[in-house]
């Protein structure tokens, strides 16, 4: 059996080698300034503002065959200061892996794709890159994969654990919505100028007992669509998912919903949207579950910058309507200018019959190519907070000025790029 295998390795190497071959490495280095104001959350009373500078150091190496493609991609976050001039080492572990995969290729249809991986899909609403926040997001997961010109469909399988151990399969990792087990089905079809797609996602979570014992795995699943169409010089998308099983806290079931639509039109060189999202909410103080939540996704890119609502808050509250629109105006050969406004009301009942509407943010993001490899975007956000956001926040104060501004550089040369050719 030894021997088949080795066999079979070497066939594979030999037969990988006959083929012409791309190797490319690239580089993603991004500083963004922050001046936070009550970003994330209602600026306190008696509190000074915060300002620092993040910084992205990604190295990426790609390498690209008929039959095997391969990821390896390397990152550091940091903070500017986070660590003295002169140690020997970083102590802010902030050095780590972010991508490590191989796709093996079988045909022209299908292949298979295993490791540390972005897993994306659509407009990233449910699985996402994430990639506004420095470190980004990825899985450790395996994926089986059917694609032709039209129609293509993933199966994906993650099981994850902290260590390797000889008895019990605990997961004990903090993270509302750290899996241990996923399993998932997408598949999309494509049509000249339109597509659909549809998900089913399946989460398994660790349960525990009053002891901190492991008491088995509860499970969330969430099943939707995602679609695009033109109608006229008007385009449509949007999505609807359901949200089901059990849901935090544990053995309370869940009944969710999200929907969204948006209609864009792009005469020239301006492109203006209008579109409304609603995410089902649970009521203050009902015992029933009906928090939606988009799990995986790049929720920075949905509900306004200034990440209110479901960038590490807003799981098992009152939900939420957002009705927004949105101007991008080419200012430029190589800049544009975004302007956006989201008027927010919670979906859920909040306490007392307090008013629905939770405030009204308006966004503006400047996006400047100063050269191939080199992007300047600078963005300003303000949030003019009503009563009711303080139900959902805590009991902050409302009045106090919510404002926040940040410029970002982003440089992102391609270090080189050689194919060659075994044959």
């Amino acid at each position: 059996m030894i021997r088949k295998i080795t066999f079979c390795i070497l066939c594979f190497i030999l037969s990988t080698s006959a083929f012409s071959q791309t190797f490319e490495a690239d580089l993603d280095l991004r500083p963004r300034f922050e001046y936070r104001h009550g970003f994330n959350n209602l600026f306190p009373d008696d509190a000074d503002p915060a300002a620092f500078v993040t910084q992205r150091s990604r190295l990426n190496l790609n390498y690209k065959s008929e039959l095997l493609n391969v990821m390896l991609s390397i990152q550091d976050v940091s903070t500017w200061g986070d660590t003295r001039q002169i140690l020997i080492n970083d102590g802010n572990d902030s050095f780590f892996l972010f991508q490590a995969w191989a796709e093996l290729i079988f045909d022209e249809n299908w292949s298979t794709k295993v490791g540390r991986q972005p897993i994306v899909y659509d407009n990233e609403r449910i699985f996402g890159g994430l990639d506004w926040a420095m470190q980004g997001r990825f899985h450790d997961a395996a994926l089986l994969r059917y694609k032709n010109d039209s129609f293509m469909a993933d199966a994906g399988f993650a099981f994850n654990q902290t260590s390797q151990e000889n008895e019990g399969t605990a997961y004990d990792v903090p993270g509302f919505f750290t899996y241990k087990t996923m399993q998932y089905l997408y598949a999309k079809k494509e049509w000249e100028k339109a597509q659909a797609s549809f998900l089913f996602l399946n989460t398994g979570f660790q349960e525990f007992d009053e002891n901190d014992q492991a008491d088995g795995v509860y499970y969330t699943h969430t099943a939707g669509t995602y679609f695009q169409f033109p109608l006229s010089v008007v385009n449509f998308s949007g999505s609807f998912y359901y949200q089901f099983g059990k849901a935090y806290p544990i053995n309370v079931d869940l009944s969710a919903y999200e929907f969204m639509l948006e209609a864009s039109y792009k005469p020239q060189n301006t492109l203006f949207a209008l579109g409304f999202e609603a995410q089902s909410g649970s009521d203050q103080g009902g015992s029933d579950n009906h928090s939606f939540f988009p799990l995986y996704g790049t929720n920075h890119a949905f509900n306004g910058f200034m990440d209110y609502f479901y960038v590490g808050n807003h799981a098992n509250n009152v939900g939420l309507n957002d009705l927004y629109g949105k101007v991008v105006l080419k200012t430029g050969e190589k800049s544009n200018l975004l302007g956006a406004i989201h008027y927010f009301g919670a979906n859920g009942d909040l306490a007392n019959n307090a008013d629905p509407y939770l405030g009204t943010e308006i966004d503006v993001q400047f996006t400047q190519k100063l050269m191939k490899f080199a992007t300047l975007k600078v963005g300003y956000s303000h949030m003019f907070a009503s009563d009711s956001m303080s139900l959902i926040k805590e009991g902050r104060p409302n009045d106090n000025t919510n404002n926040w501004a940040w410029a970002m550089l982003v440089v992102n040369p391609k270090l080189f790029t050689h194919k060659f050719d075994n044959n």
